[in-house]
C-alpha cells in the first residue's frame, strides 16, 4: 500500500477515496462506500470507527460475504499483496512440509464446522502462536466464532488503516 496523509484521504474524490480504501477490509470495497459520505475523518480512529460501523450494520449474509474474502492462512494460492505480506511477516510463506499438512488440515476442518476461513491478525505472530489459535477457536460455538472472526477483520483493518495512513 502506499502512504499518505489523512488529510489527502480526506481530499479524495469519492471513486479515490473508495479505491484507496476499498482493500482495507478485504476485496470489500463496499465498507468505504458506505463511510465515505462522513469524511472528513478527524483521526485514523474516527475513519476506522466508521469502517467498522459499516461492517458491523450490514446483513449476515453481507458479513459471511466479507469472512469468505479472505484467503485460507498458510495457504500457497492468490491472494492480495496485503494479505500476502502479512501472512510472510509470520512466517506462513516458509512453512516446514509438517506444518504446511497441519495448516492444510486445520483450515479444512475449520472452514468445514464454520463455512468461512480462519481469520487472525497474523502480523509479526509466529506459525506456532496462530496454529494454537486454530485449534483453541475451532472448539468455539458458531456464534462465537463469527463474532471472533469479524474482531479479527477489524483488528486487521486497524493495523492496515494504520500501514496506509502513517
Amino acid at each position: 500500500m502506499d502512504h499518505l496523509t489523512l488529510e489527502e484521504l480526506n481530499d479524495a474524490d469519492g471513486k479515490t477515496f473508495v479505491e484507496i480504501l476499498g482493500g482495507v477490509y478485504e476485496s470489500s470495497p463496499w465498507v468505504a462506500e458506505r463511510a465515505r459520505a462522513d469524511r472528513p475523518f478527524s483521526s485514523v480512529d474516527a475513519l476506522h470507527d466508521r469502517l467498522s460501523r459499516a461492517v458491523e450494520d450490514a446483513s449476515r449474509e453481507r458479513k459471511l460475504d466479507l469472512l469468505r474474502a479472505h484467503p485460507d492462512l498458510g495457504e500457497q494460492t492468490e491472494m492480495t499483496d496485503t494479505s500476502e505480506q502479512e501472512q510472510a511477516s509470520a512466517g506462513l510463506d516458509e512453512l516446514s512440509p509438517e506444518q504446511y499438512e497441519t495448516f492444510q488440515r486445520l483450515n479444512e476442518t475449520y472452514r468445514e464446522r464454520f463455512g468461512f476461513p480462519f481469520i487472525m491478525a497474523v502480523r509479526g505472530a509466529s506459525p506456532d502462536a496462530i496454529q494454537a489459535a486454530m485449534e483453541r477457536r475451532i472448539e468455539n460455538s458458531e456464534a462465537e466464532e463469527f463474532r471472533t472472526a469479524l474482531e479479527q477483520v477489524h483488528e486487521i483493518a486497524r493495523l492496515r488503516l494504520e500501514e496506509l495512513l502513517s
